[in-house]
Protein backbone atom coordinates (compact mmCIF):
# COMPACT_ATOMS: atom_id res chain seq x y z
CA UNK A 1 0.00 0.00 0.00
CA UNK A 2 2.60 2.37 0.69
CA UNK A 3 4.76 1.51 -2.53
CA UNK A 4 2.10 3.85 -3.89
CA UNK A 5 3.80 6.39 -2.73
CA UNK A 6 7.16 6.04 -3.97
CA UNK A 7 6.67 8.49 -6.73
CA UNK A 8 6.25 10.99 -4.12
CA UNK A 9 9.36 10.08 -2.38
CA UNK A 10 11.10 10.08 -5.34
CA UNK A 11 10.65 13.58 -5.62
CA UNK A 12 11.35 14.44 -2.44
CA UNK A 13 14.47 12.59 -2.55
CA UNK A 14 15.75 14.31 -5.98
CA UNK A 15 17.36 16.87 -4.48
CA UNK A 16 19.42 14.65 -2.15
CA UNK A 17 19.68 12.58 -5.24
CA UNK A 18 21.48 15.60 -7.63
CA UNK A 19 24.07 16.15 -4.45
CA UNK A 20 25.02 12.45 -3.84
CA UNK A 21 25.66 12.18 -7.79
CA UNK A 22 28.18 15.08 -7.49
CA UNK A 23 30.32 12.51 -4.96
CA UNK A 24 32.17 9.47 -5.44
CA UNK A 25 29.66 7.52 -3.93
CA UNK A 26 27.81 5.00 -6.21
CA UNK A 27 24.11 3.45 -5.31
CA UNK A 28 25.24 0.14 -4.13
CA UNK A 29 27.59 1.73 -1.87
CA UNK A 30 24.57 3.43 -0.18
CA UNK A 31 22.57 0.62 -0.41
CA UNK A 32 25.57 -0.83 1.90
CA UNK A 33 25.54 1.85 4.15
CA UNK A 34 22.17 1.69 4.79
CA UNK A 35 22.02 -1.96 5.36
CA UNK A 36 24.96 -1.74 7.71
CA UNK A 37 23.76 1.52 9.37
CA UNK A 38 20.01 -0.17 9.91
CA UNK A 39 21.59 -3.17 11.20
CA UNK A 40 24.14 -1.26 13.67
CA UNK A 41 21.35 0.43 15.35
CA UNK A 42 19.27 -2.87 15.39
CA UNK A 43 22.06 -4.88 16.71
CA UNK A 44 23.66 -2.54 18.86
CA UNK A 45 20.30 -0.99 20.61
CA UNK A 46 17.76 -3.26 20.96
CA UNK A 47 18.93 -5.72 22.91
CA UNK A 48 20.26 -3.39 25.46
CA UNK A 49 16.57 -1.58 26.11
CA UNK A 50 17.48 1.41 23.94
CA UNK A 51 14.64 1.16 21.51
CA UNK A 52 14.06 4.89 20.93
CA UNK A 53 18.11 5.54 19.83
CA UNK A 54 17.99 2.47 17.86
CA UNK A 55 14.75 2.92 15.60
CA UNK A 56 16.10 6.84 15.13
CA UNK A 57 18.99 5.26 13.86
CA UNK A 58 17.43 2.74 12.03
CA UNK A 59 15.15 4.88 10.75
CA UNK A 60 17.71 7.89 9.64
CA UNK A 61 19.76 4.95 7.63
CA UNK A 62 16.36 3.62 5.93
CA UNK A 63 15.99 6.92 4.43
CA UNK A 64 19.41 7.22 3.44
CA UNK A 65 18.89 3.76 1.66
CA UNK A 66 15.78 5.06 -0.19
CA UNK A 67 18.59 7.01 -1.93
CA UNK A 68 20.29 4.35 -3.76
CA UNK A 69 17.50 4.26 -6.66
CA UNK A 70 17.28 8.53 -6.71
CA UNK A 71 21.49 8.13 -6.96
CA UNK A 72 21.05 5.55 -9.63
CA UNK A 73 18.49 7.23 -11.94
CA UNK A 74 20.31 10.51 -12.24
CA UNK A 75 23.70 8.75 -12.76
CA UNK A 76 22.37 6.44 -15.09
CA UNK A 77 23.38 3.21 -13.47
CA UNK A 78 20.46 1.33 -12.67
CA UNK A 79 21.19 -2.27 -12.97
CA UNK A 80 20.08 -5.80 -12.36
CA UNK A 81 22.97 -6.50 -9.54
CA UNK A 82 21.48 -3.15 -8.21
CA UNK A 83 17.98 -4.45 -7.59
CA UNK A 84 19.70 -7.83 -6.71
CA UNK A 85 21.61 -6.21 -4.34
CA UNK A 86 19.16 -4.08 -2.86
CA UNK A 87 16.77 -7.23 -2.29
CA UNK A 88 19.09 -9.08 -0.92
CA UNK A 89 20.11 -6.61 1.70
CA UNK A 90 16.95 -5.23 2.75
CA UNK A 91 16.45 -9.22 4.48
CA UNK A 92 19.52 -8.35 6.49
CA UNK A 93 17.88 -5.23 7.33
CA UNK A 94 14.57 -7.10 8.72
CA UNK A 95 16.79 -9.79 10.09
CA UNK A 96 18.95 -7.38 12.13
CA UNK A 97 15.84 -5.30 13.78
CA UNK A 98 13.55 -8.19 14.36
CA UNK A 99 16.41 -10.36 15.81
CA UNK A 100 17.52 -6.86 17.93
CA UNK A 101 13.36 -6.95 19.15
CA UNK A 102 13.61 -10.69 19.87
CA UNK A 103 16.85 -10.17 21.65
CA UNK A 104 15.59 -7.36 23.99
CA UNK A 105 12.23 -9.08 24.65
CA UNK A 106 14.40 -12.64 25.52
CA UNK A 107 17.01 -11.36 27.74
CA UNK A 108 16.69 -7.53 28.47
CA UNK A 109 15.03 -7.45 32.07
CA UNK A 110 12.76 -4.71 30.77
CA UNK A 111 11.32 -6.34 28.03
CA UNK A 112 11.51 -10.26 29.53
CA UNK A 113 8.69 -11.69 27.61
CA UNK A 114 9.60 -15.21 25.38
CA UNK A 115 6.28 -15.68 24.18
CA UNK A 116 6.97 -11.74 22.49
CA UNK A 117 10.06 -12.93 21.36
CA UNK A 118 8.53 -15.58 19.74
CA UNK A 119 6.16 -13.01 18.05
CA UNK A 120 8.99 -10.66 16.45
CA UNK A 121 10.73 -14.06 15.42
CA UNK A 122 7.61 -14.98 13.49
CA UNK A 123 7.34 -11.16 12.00
CA UNK A 124 10.87 -11.88 10.60
CA UNK A 125 10.50 -15.42 8.84
CA UNK A 126 7.02 -14.58 7.43
CA UNK A 127 8.64 -11.16 6.45
CA UNK A 128 10.80 -13.47 4.34
CA UNK A 129 8.36 -15.55 3.09
CA UNK A 130 5.92 -12.58 1.90
CA UNK A 131 9.22 -11.27 -0.58
CA UNK A 132 10.52 -15.08 -1.12
CA UNK A 133 6.39 -15.52 -2.59
CA UNK A 134 7.12 -12.41 -4.47
CA UNK A 135 10.43 -12.74 -6.24
CA UNK A 136 9.79 -16.33 -7.02
CA UNK A 137 6.73 -15.63 -8.41
CA UNK A 138 8.13 -13.04 -11.25
CA UNK A 139 11.14 -15.69 -11.30
CA UNK A 140 8.24 -18.20 -12.88
CA UNK A 141 6.75 -15.05 -14.93
CA UNK A 142 4.17 -14.63 -12.96
CA UNK A 143 2.11 -11.05 -10.97
CA UNK A 144 2.96 -11.24 -7.50
CA UNK A 145 2.36 -7.12 -6.12
CA UNK A 146 -0.58 -8.09 -3.35
CA UNK A 147 -0.73 -7.76 -0.14
CA UNK A 148 -1.80 -5.69 2.99
CA UNK A 149 1.29 -5.37 4.74
CA UNK A 150 4.64 -5.21 2.19
CA UNK A 151 7.75 -4.25 3.20
CA UNK A 152 7.46 -0.09 4.36
CA UNK A 153 4.36 -1.27 6.04
CA UNK A 154 6.03 -3.50 7.86
CA UNK A 155 9.19 -1.14 8.24
CA UNK A 156 6.86 1.50 9.61
CA UNK A 157 4.55 -0.74 12.33
CA UNK A 158 7.87 -2.89 13.46
CA UNK A 159 9.73 1.09 13.69
CA UNK A 160 6.85 3.27 15.15
CA UNK A 161 6.17 0.34 17.81
CA UNK A 162 9.87 0.26 19.27
CA UNK A 163 10.42 3.79 18.95
CA UNK A 164 6.88 4.49 21.17
CA UNK A 165 8.05 1.67 23.66
CA UNK A 166 11.45 3.48 23.99
CA UNK A 167 9.59 6.56 24.75
CA UNK A 168 7.37 4.85 27.49
CA UNK A 169 4.12 4.68 25.70
CA UNK A 170 2.26 0.85 27.35
CA UNK A 171 1.48 -2.40 25.22
CA UNK A 172 2.60 -0.11 21.99
CA UNK A 173 5.22 -3.20 20.97
CA UNK A 174 2.69 -6.09 22.16
CA UNK A 175 0.21 -4.55 20.25
CA UNK A 176 2.63 -3.41 17.05
CA UNK A 177 4.43 -7.13 16.78
CA UNK A 178 1.20 -9.38 16.86
CA UNK A 179 -0.32 -6.92 14.37
CA UNK A 180 2.63 -7.33 12.27
CA UNK A 181 2.50 -10.80 12.74
CA UNK A 182 -1.22 -11.30 11.75
CA UNK A 183 -0.13 -9.15 9.39
CA UNK A 184 2.51 -10.93 7.65
CA UNK A 185 0.73 -13.95 7.37
CA UNK A 186 -2.49 -13.09 6.01
CA UNK A 187 -0.31 -11.15 3.31
CA UNK A 188 1.80 -14.82 2.64
CA UNK A 189 -1.54 -16.17 2.27
CA UNK A 190 -3.12 -13.60 -0.32
CA UNK A 191 0.46 -13.93 -2.59
CA UNK A 192 0.05 -18.05 -3.23
CA UNK A 193 -3.63 -17.48 -3.31
CA UNK A 194 -2.81 -15.35 -6.34
CA UNK A 195 -0.11 -16.92 -7.35
CA UNK A 196 -2.36 -20.03 -7.68
CA UNK A 197 -5.21 -17.84 -9.53
CA UNK A 198 -2.19 -16.65 -11.73
CA UNK A 199 -0.96 -19.37 -12.69
CA UNK A 200 -4.07 -21.90 -13.09
CA UNK A 201 -5.10 -18.71 -16.01
CA UNK A 202 -1.59 -18.87 -17.29
CA UNK A 203 -2.24 -22.79 -17.68
CA UNK A 204 -5.45 -22.20 -19.10
CA UNK A 205 -4.13 -19.88 -22.06
CA UNK A 206 -5.47 -17.28 -20.45
CA UNK A 207 -4.03 -13.62 -19.40
CA UNK A 208 -2.09 -14.34 -15.92
CA UNK A 209 -3.43 -10.55 -15.11
CA UNK A 210 -6.62 -11.50 -14.61
CA UNK A 211 -7.14 -13.32 -11.08
CA UNK A 212 -11.24 -12.68 -11.39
Amino acid sequence: MLNKLRPVLARVLEPAGRALARTPLTPNEITVIGTVGVSAGALVFFPTGHLFIGTLICAIFVLADMLDGALARIKGTSGKFGAFLDSTLDRVADAAIFGGLASYLALHPSGHNRVLAAVALFCLVAGALVSYAKARAEGLGLRCDVGIAERPERMVIGLTAAGLSGLGVPYVLPVGLWLLAVASAVTFGQRVLAVRRAAATQAAGGDPDDWS
